[in-house]
């Protein structure tokens, strides 16, 4: 078995994974207290014989979650940094650890999947947007503040906008909390709708469009067209790359 995580920006997701099977999941907001959380949780799991991160985060998180990981199972995480090649797919990025190591295995899942040539948006704190041609080749992507994020820098550099309720999104918003909300989300739903134009002759015409984050499911019936969503994407990589990949140093 070979615990799989996940360390994002907004949460840590983890997962145990053994053969094809997510066989114990979990999750923690980092306002949690992760050393606490991740002891009592993991004491009841069985001990995997490896341990494999991604993470977008600093290095205080790590190092917090790597201790976790060596109290309970006896041996440390293994980070997965981002290379120019591998499961198949090639980085587009001339300087390939710039890329973020969660985009690299969101793409690593898609074409292990089968759903190459599509265009992979990621709707948390920010949005994320990358070309997977049918070859495996990554063409590129588009990075914007999400939702969230949009209304809250709003919020930060205004004075008088200032609503005292939670925004709706609405065709055409009559106060300032639905108008605020509509347009942060609408602004996201085009930005995914016009990457999607653009990039579709590049990848032969009809891609697949998928949606993964944590606001994924909010976004999705604001777009033009149809999308799949594909949640966990980063643990499925993870999983397809743990399984290319039987020894330790050929991973970082």
């Amino acid at each position: 078995m070979i615990l799989l995580l996940d360390l994002g920006n907004t949460r840590l997701k983890f997962a145990l994974l053994d053969g094809d099977a997510f066989v114990h999941r979990g999750a923690f907001g980092w306002d949690a207290d992760i050393a606490h959380e991740l002891a009592t949780l993991w004491a009841e799991w069985p001990q995997p014989t490896r341990i494999i991160g991604a993470s977008v985060v600093d290095t205080a998180r790590e190092t917090a979650v790597a201790v976790a990981a060596d109290k309970a199972f006896g041996h440390q995480p293994v980070w997965v940094r981002t290379p120019a090649e591998a499961c198949g797919v090639t980085n587009a990025y001339a300087e390939p650890h710039r890329l973020g190591v969660d985009r690299f295995l969101a793409m690593v899942d898609a074409l292990a999947a089968g759903r190459a040539p599509c265009v992979l948006a990621s709707v948390g704190t920010a949005l994320t947007l990358d070309a997977l041609d049918a070859n495996g080749r990554h063409l590129g992507g588009w990075i914007a503040p999400g939702p969230l994020l949009m209304q809250q820098s709003v919020l930060g550099a205004t004075v008088q906008v200032r609503p005292t309720q939670p925004g709706a999104v609405r065709d055409l918003a009559d106060n300032t909390a639905d108008g605020l909300a509509s347009g942060c989300w609408q602004a996201c739903a085009a930005l995914v709708d016009r990457f999607a134009d653009r990039s579709a002759a590049m990848l032969g015409g009809t891609p697949t469009v998928t949606l993964g984050g944590g606001d994924a499911a909010v976004l999705a019936p604001l777009l033009q067209r149809d999308v799949m969503l594909v949640p966990d994407t980063v643990l499925r990589g993870l999983a397809v790359w743990a399984k290319a990949h039987t020894h330790a140093d050929h991973f970082a």
